[in-house]
């Protein structure tokens, strides 16, 4: 296999054409981070909690230089690719705290002197494969707490996202000791000899090579999560502000041209509501800037490939286009932000997960009926739902089966600090992110402490 990495703006514009490593390369770099590991364990609170501290540091001294990065490499719009590294240096500043929290608990013995102990220990080598749409937040939020638990770390970034996944590495290796973060490029020869010899495996990307992820890592018997994609939806009632309402949904829905595991794709209007969410959402959406990623104005930038480009194309095909549904005529791969209606049941918008900026309106007679549309998906992410009814939203709350719920905002954004995943085929095993994360990245041991003499 041939790694390349192309400009989706510019697509003669390659940043990376490397043969990929291979299987033993993996294996080379999971044994050399388990070499480093011990001695980065031992190493003690204070030095893993500095050198987290030091990579958010140089993180934020090459903000500029990143951002540009992931401009020209995955074609995420300007504007958003500073929040993304601002959001990155705010990940590792947050995990350079966590290794001062209390790693277990003492507990009194049922019966007679000694004590009881309960201890968080690192796994060893967490092998972390990522997409390319968030090529610095995501490696940052899955490795931030791992080495912060004391473990190393083996990278593997999507193919598209190479060049920004060894560039973090080179400024995080310039911290950490030799050994403990290394950036493995490669597709799914090198992810799958990961998977094989990592200690614990997180995994982001989408439900097919998930599965066969989670298969792998549970037939070894070690830890391991997957983030895995969405079918969102965005539930409007009618007292909700309609205006409001469609210029998150429209946000959500042509965002980085959709590129997002909890955009909006399904846009549930419950009675009144459908007929000005319809004129009103169209509307944002065609309002929507369409165009360079590099310029500051830019919202909905190129598709990652050709291939994305053409799936989100097939979407709409033979659908009642109420918003865009065009190719514009351009150099990179860009699709228009588009709104359907009139889907059938049974139609791959209401079943699979379209990577690009496309979404479904869909009328509900009532909140009841809006929530079963909602939970028909076989994804479970996140939903948004808009109202000015507190007892309509928390009915509505207790009955969706997705794991992030968001009331009168996007379903796009993330809280770092928070647990983030889903239900039902978006996800496998614990939560990433927030304090979730150290539980997953160690084990609990339990030590039995009595005395060798009975005083």
């Amino acid at each position: 296999m041939t790694v390349i990495s192309r400009n989706p703006a510019d697509p003669a514009d390659v940043l990376v054409h490397m043969p990929a490593p291979g299987a033993f390369a993996a294996a080379d770099a999971v044994e050399q981070a388990r070499a480093a590991q011990a001695g980065w364990a031992a190493g003690g609170a204070a030095a893993r909690s500095a050198a987290l501290g030091a990579v958010a540091a140089a993180v934020e001294a090459a903000g500029a230089e990143l951002a540009a990065l992931a401009v020209r490499e995955v074609g995420k719009p300007l504007t958003e690719a500073h929040a993304e590294i601002a959001r990155t240096v705010a990940i590792w500043r947050y995990y350079a705290q966590a290794p001062y929290e209390p790693t277990g608990a003492v507990h009194d013995t049922a019966t007679g002197p000694g004590l009881l102990l309960t201890r968080r220990r690192p796994h060893g080598v967490a092998g972390l494969i990522t997409p390319w749409n968030f090529p610095f937040a995501i490696p940052s939020w899955k490795a931030a707490p791992a080495l912060a638990a004391g473990n190393a770390v083996v990278l593997k970034p999507a193919p598209e996202a190479t060049a920004c996944a060894q560039r973090l590495a080179e400024i995080v290796e310039q911290v950490l000791p030799g050994g403990v973060f290394t950036a493995l490029p490669g597709g799914a020869t090198e992810g799958g000899a990961l998977v094989s010899a990592a200690d614990v495996v997180s995994f982001t990307g989408s439900s097919a090579v998930g599965r066969a992820v989670v298969r792998s890592a549970t037939a070894r018997g070690i830890p391991v999560q997957a983030e895995m994609g969405g079918l969102n939806a965005a539930v409007v009632l009618p007292d909700a502000d309609i205006a409001r309402a469609a210029a998150h949904i429209a946000a959500s829905v042509a965002g980085y041209a959709g590129q997002k595991c909890t955009a909006t794709s399904r846009v549930v209007a419950v009675g009144a509501a459908l007929e000005p969410l319809r004129e009103a959402l169209a509307e944002a959406l065609r309002s929507v800037p369409v165009g360079d990623p590099a310029e500051g104005a830019t919202v909905c930038g190129p598709l990652i490939t050709e291939a994305a480009r053409a799936d989100a194309a097939a979407a709409w095909q033979g659908l009642s286009v109420l918003a865009g549904g065009t190719v514009p005529d351009a150099s990179g791969w860009y699709a228009a932000p588009t709104l359907v209606e009139k889907v059938t049941a049974g139609h791959r918008l209401l079943r699979e997960e379209v990577f690009g900026p496309v979404a479904a309106l869909l009328p509900a007679r009532d909140l009841d009926h809006a929530v079963r549309i909602t939970n028909a998906a076989r994804y479970g992410l996140v939903t948004s739902v808009h109202t000015a009814d507190l007892s309509a939203a928390l009915h509505g709350l207790d009955r969706l089966d997705t794991g992030m719920i968001r009331i009168n905002a996007p379903t796009t954004g993330v809280d770092f600090h928070l647990p983030f995943g889903g239900a039902k085929a978006s996800s496998y095993g614990p939560r990433e992110q927030g304090r979730a994360a150290l539980d997953f990245y160690t084990s609990s041991r339990t030590y039995t402490l009595s005395p060798d003499r009975t005083p």
